[in-house]
């Protein structure tokens, strides 16, 4: 008899299917929005100027991630011929996706009160660098990482947080977009701002928790990358059971949760961890329920 092949796994919903997105956002945090935007369901349209994007020159790669499936039209829009292909195609767009500071966008005709009056059912989303008044200041994703204590020493962040929590955040808008055009009838604008979107981040920061005197800051002994045998291991031990589960397998003993605080506590559990090969550690989280992950040196 022939086994029942496995079901699929249901498609992902659609939210965005049948909308229409332009956008004339380069490097990354409106790429990586686009991308996002296209994987809900919108039908996506990207329009470069003759020099194209700066991504598709320095990371090829990152840039055909990012434009799989969208489709992508050439033109100068300080031209009239780009002019007149930039407005055929807004006529038929229900979401613009821009990275532009306010006075290019006006430059170019294209500030809210132009394109409202012109296309009513029109939605923005402006990818600025700050909020209102300082999105005509310079700025970059690691400037704003700084602004907000996200970076320490002198070691430059290991991802594009902002950019990143940017394009999460205008995706988002474009959904709110949606949402309120399809209640009130009209199209809204939206600015998303990379220095709102590392202050959002930074706030664990903020209320204490990451820094060094907090739970998952390092003062915790279950929370915290600890030397092995072989690597490193990352520990996240956190909870209760969790926590109790690895002082037992390091042969600590545990009153309450204050013991986790203890400078003994982490001497031991260092001592413990830095005698395990990873292949041992692996297969204790498995035995033993423990939250790790180990890593090479």
């Amino acid at each position: 008899m022939t086994p029942t092949p496995p079901a699929r796994p249901a498609a992902s919903p659609k939210p965005l299917r049948g909308q229409r997105v332009l956008s004339l956002a380069l490097n990354l945090p409106g790429p990586a929005a686009l991308m996002r935007l296209h994987s809900m369901g919108a039908r996506c349209t990207k329009l470069e100027g003759p020099g194209g994007d700066p991504m598709a020159h320095y990371k090829p790669g990152a840039y055909a991630d990012m434009h799989a499936g969208v489709k992508q039209v050439k033109a100068d829009l300080k031209t009239e011929a780009g002019q007149k292909k930039l407005h055929a195609l807004l006529a038929q767009t229900d979401v613009l996706l821009t990275s532009f500071r306010p006075s290019a966008l006006n430059k170019l005709g294209l500030g809210w009160k132009t394109l409202h009056k012109a296309y009513p059912e029109l939605n923005l989303i402006a990818i600025v660098g700050a909020p209102g008044a300082r999105a005509e200041e310079p700025g970059h994703d690691l400037t704003y990482m700084a602004d907000n204590g996200l970076v320490t020493g002198l070691d430059l962040p290991p991802s594009l947080f902002a950019d990143m929590g940017g394009a999460l955040m205008a995706s988002e808008a474009t959904l709110q977009a949606v949402l309120l055009r399809q209640a009130k009838g009209t199209g809204v604008m939206f600015e998303v701002a990379l220095s709102e979107a590392a202050r959002w981040l930074a706030l664990p920061r903020h209320w204490g928790l990451t820094l060094p005197e907090g739970s998952v800051g390092g003062a915790h002994a279950g929370y915290r990358i600890y030397p092995c045998k072989d690597g490193r291991v990352a520990v996240a031990a956190l909870e209760p059971h969790f926590a109790a589960a690895l002082c037992e397998a390091a042969q600590v003993p545990i009153k309450d949760l204050r013991t986790l605080f203890l400078p003994a506590t982490h001497a031991a559990i260092a001592a413990f961890l830095a005698g395990q090969t990873r292949k041992q550690l692996d297969k204790l989280a498995v035995a033993r329920d423990i939250p790790l992950h180990t890593l090479p040196r």
